[in-house]
Order: structure tokens, then sequence, then C-alpha cells
């Protein structure tokens, strides 16, 4: 069995919003989008390892950032992802099944 991939949709409820969810999608090739988050534009990903790094615009008030996010995968399986971030916060994620 391949190691399970982290292509694909990856979501987590949004606080507040009951049946609302937020997330990263993942493509082949290491393009990177957010999924229903306006504030926070993934562009790019790759993976050495357990590092993930993610290329990151920011857009508030009118000022675009751009960076790379450095977290560490804790766990991937087929349909769970564990994040940790630089400065400690943990995010997980479910597969969000695709549509077709």
């Amino acid at each position: 069995k391949k190691t399970d991939s982290i292509i694909g949709s990856w979501v987590m409820p949004i606080e507040g919003q009951p049946g609302k969810v937020q997330g990263i999608q993942f493509e082949e090739g290491g393009e990177a989008s957010s999924i229903n988050m306006a504030t926070l534009v993934y562009k790019h990903w790759e993976q050495q390892g357990e590092d993930l790094y993610l290329t990151v615009k920011s857009i508030g008030n009118g000022i675009e950032i751009e960076g790379v996010d450095t977290l560490k995968i804790e766990k991937l399986t087929a349909d769970s992802l564990v994040l940790n971030s630089n400065n400690g916060y943990r995010l997980r994620y479910v597969k969000l099944e695709s549509a077709d």
C-alpha cells in the first residue's frame, strides 16, 4: 500500500458557524487553494518528509502579505490530516469527499 497522499481537499469546522467548513485543497504538481477562506489565499505547497511548506497570501485591510508557512505533518491517513504549526497551533482536518 502506498503512503496516503495529501492530495485532495481537507477541511475543518468553522467555529461558531455550524455546518460550515474551511480548509485547504492540495493539487498534483504543487498547486494549493483555500476552501471558504477569503482572507487567506493558499497558492503552492511542497512536502519534504514530515515538513509541509505552504505558500500563503494573507489579505487584510487592502494589504497583501505573502509568505511561506512551515508545518509539521503529525498524522496523515486516508481521511485525517493533523498539522502542527511552528507557533504551537494544531490543525485537524478531515478529507472532503470529492463530489464526482
